[in-house]
């Protein structure tokens, strides 16, 4: 007999996350053998580097390359993300990255099917959830987007929703998500990484669904617990900063504020520096591309910079310069590690 399905938010959040919900979460990077197959020893060295500070994964997001990764190199690593995080007893939120709502729905049934003896032998527990953007279009009405996501919803799959107007050039509204929160108790957990934080900021009552930042810079000021209006962050820049990032948290937490804007400022200054670099490469995007290159460093150590650079989706390899200037200002701001995770 299949266990009853959750039928409250709390239910859903208890099931799938029974260790309660984790303020720290990453869109993982994924890296590449030099022929562009995926490099399984690599993905798995990083993912246990940041686990024990990091317990929540999203797999492939726009900083692991998943707008640009075929179905069938996103399955192969899906495969891994579910051996790793399992062995690891990390949280998976798949990606389910698609401009079209059809396309979104008809994967996450492909994806369900296969989840089904899972969530029968174990009533949903450690489960991974799907994440999903609106579709795409710049004059899309928020009826219009309020529908695809019901359509979405409606599978019953647990969901994140992720506001991304970098890639679909609409936002959903505050309204929207306020009424789909009120319809759908799969409707778990909320990402933004518009920057404009209106949701958030909106005052409206989302029942419950866990929001978290996917904008970086000035961590310090967002959190609940220190004031802000987010539950916790989904940064890309938690493939390198797992660490420092968890400690805000918890500077946060215990009341230390000023200690947690300090650690901040530094983490804000490096991170601005570094996507800067990478502003004008003509492949992949800023998110993958920055991490990638002091992930470098945090890989190889201090000498990383006489290592072949890493190697991106479409083929071509960061440039040589941009690793060097990115190991310069990890040094200069106090984050160059004295030795690589793969050391």
């Amino acid at each position: 007999m299949n266990p009853p399905l959750p039928t409250t938010r709390a239910d859903w959040h208890a099931r799938l996350l029974p260790r309660g919900i984790q303020p720290l979460w990453c869109p993982l990077l994924t890296h590449y053998r030099d022929d562009g197959s995926l490099d399984h020893a690599r993905i798995t060295a990083h993912l246990r580097h940041l686990a024990p500070h990091v317990k929540g994964f999203l797999i492939p997001g726009s900083t692991g390359d998943g707008w640009e990764m075929s179905d069938g190199e996103i399955r192969e690593l899906l495969g891994l993300a579910k051996e790793q995080t399992a062995k690891l007893e990390l949280h998976l939120l798949i990606g389910v990255l698609k401009t079209e709502a059809r396309d979104a729905c008809s994967v996450m049934r492909e994806y369900g099917r296969e989840f089904s003896a899972v969530i029968t032998e174990h009533g949903t527990r450690n489960t991974p959830a799907f994440t999903v953007c609106p579709p795409k279009g710049a004059d899309l009405p928020q009826q219009t987007i309020r529908d695809a996501m019901a359509g979405i919803l409606e599978l019953g799959f647990p969901t994140a929703l992720y506001q991304l107007p970098q890639v679909t050039q609409n936002e959903m509204s505050p309204e929207t998500l306020a009424e789909l929160a009120a319809r759908f108790p799969n409707f778990i957990l909320f990402k933004d990484t518009s920057g404009a934080d209106r949701v958030a900021n909106s005052g409206q009552d989302f029942g419950g669904v866990f929001l978290v930042r996917g904008a970086e810079g000035d961590y310090a000021r967002w959190l609940k617990s220190g004031g802000g209006p987010y539950d916790g962050f989904l940064l890309s820049t938690a493939n390198c900063f797992g660490r420092e990032l968890h400690q805000v948290i918890e500077l946060l937490k215990s009341g230390r504020r000023d200690e947690a804007q300090h650690l901040s400022v530094r983490l804000s200054a490096v991170v601005k520096e570094v996507f800067a670099l990478v502003a004008g490469l003509p492949d992949g995007n800023a998110f993958a591309n920055a991490n990638k290159a002091m992930d470098h460093f945090f890989a190889h150590g201090p000498t990383a910079a006489n290592v072949t650079p890493p190697r991106l989706h479409a083929g071509s390899r960061l440039p040589a310069e941009v690793i060097r200037q990115a190991g310069a200002a990890l040094e200069r701001h106090g984050f160059l590690p004295q030795r690589g995770y793969l050391d």
